[in-house]
């Protein structure tokens, strides 16, 4: 399979899925990530 047109397929499949992954939703990592660049201190949770 071509690389172009896996790509087109894993589009398309995303394309149909019900809830694509949003860039703001990505969690704790990045969170964490931000509030380092920020200089802040995030609470932890085991």
């Amino acid at each position: 399979m071509k690389t172009q047109s896996r790509f087109i397929k894993s589009v398309v499949a995303a394309s149909k899925a019900d809830a694509p992954q949003m860039p703001w939703a990505r969690g704790q990592r990045r969170a964490a990530f931000i509030a380092k660049r920020k200089g802040l201190t995030l609470k932890k949770v085991a």
